[in-house]
Order: structure tokens, then sequence, then C-alpha cells
């Protein structure tokens, strides 16, 4: 699906769907990342055009994030969806964690999935200076992006066989837990059959 957004969208899809991402659409950033460098493989976009809406899409999601936490932290920590995912402890330890190792937070959180809205969130409301914030931000994204980017590139064809790999075994799979599911319907029958 996010493939056929992009491809449909192109560069502007990209960018929605990193920039959602990063406030915390339930889609990795890297599946959409993977999906730019295996579509700049193929021809759809020009992979130094791509690599720079990834950054910015990325970023300018994180952005948002502090400065959301910077100015409504409080009322926003107190939203049903947000203390889902930032519960009072977590959010304690994220503040106590910022004052004494802010930098290493920041450079880590970029790479931990379910981790990188609550930290940068927290950024804004522990009131990490914007530039800071934007500086380790960017220099964590401007190395882990081109090489998801990088990768998938490189290895677009072996991607589409693992994938085609992949589909053959969900098949397989399926039939297997339909085929399950079946004798275990049939020895259930019988078994009731047999009580008198």
């Amino acid at each position: 699906m996010i493939a056929s957004v992009i491809e449909q969208l192109r560069y502007v899809g990209l960018f929605l769907i990193l920039f959602a991402a990063g406030l915390g659409l339930p889609v990795p950033e890297e599946v959409p990342i993977v999906a730019a460098g295996i579509l700049s493989h193929t021809g759809v976009f020009r992979w130094w055009l791509a690599l720079p809406v990834i950054l910015a899409g990325v970023l300018a999601g994180d952005a948002v994030l502090y400065w959301v936490g910077h100015h409504w932290g409080e009322r926003v920590l107190d939203w049903c969806a947000v203390r889902r995912v930032l519960s009072r402890k977590r959010e304690a330890q994220l503040l106590t964690a910022y004052r004494d190792h802010g930098a290493k937070i920041l450079l880590t959180a970029r790479h931990v999935v379910g981790l990188r809205a609550a930290a940068f969130l927290t950024a804004g409301i522990a009131r990490v200076p914007f530039w800071r914030f934007l500086a380790l931000d960017a220099a964590a994204a401007g190395v882990g992006v081109p090489v998801s980017f990088g990768l998938a590139y490189l290895f677009a064809d072996q991607v589409y066989e693992v994938l085609r790999d992949v589909h053959r075994l969900e098949r397989w799979l399926a039939l297997l837990g339909v085929a399950a599911v079946a004798a275990w319907l049939v020895v259930g029958a019988y078994h009731r059959s047999r009580r008198p």
C-alpha cells in the first residue's frame, strides 16, 4: 500500500508518508525509505531527488513533534493516544535522562522504532534548544537514512526475490492453517458424535 501511494503521488507522497510516520503514524519510517530506494532503482524516482525529499520529510515530522512538545507539551501529554505511547513513568524517565544524556538519547532515538516520537516530543518538553535538537537529529538521519535508502537501491533485485519468496511462503502457511482448522473441526465433530 505504501509503495502504491508513493508511486501515485511520487515525491509529494513520499514526503507526506514520512512526515506522517514522524508524527506517529504506525508505519516504520524504514518502509517508505526502502520503498523509495527500490522505486529509484526501477526508475520511478530519481535517487538524487528522492533522498533529499526523504530527509526533509523525516526531519519535518521530527521538528513538528519537538515544537508540539515545546509549546503544548503538558496538555498534549494528557491526551489518551499520547499516554498510550508515553506513560507518566516513561515521561519522567525521559526527562531525567535528557538532563544527563540528551545528545545520546536523540542520536539513539532516531534508530529505535517506537521511541522516536516519544523522545522527540519529550525533547521539546525538556526544552532542549531547537538548534541542538535539529543538528543532532539531522546528523543521525544523515547517516541512517542514506544507508537504508542505498541498500534498498543497490539490492532492489534481491528484495524483489525475497518478497516473492515471502508471498510463496505466506500461501503455504495459509494453506497449512486452513488444513489445521479443517482437521480440528473434523476431530471435534468426530468426538461429539461419539458421545452418548
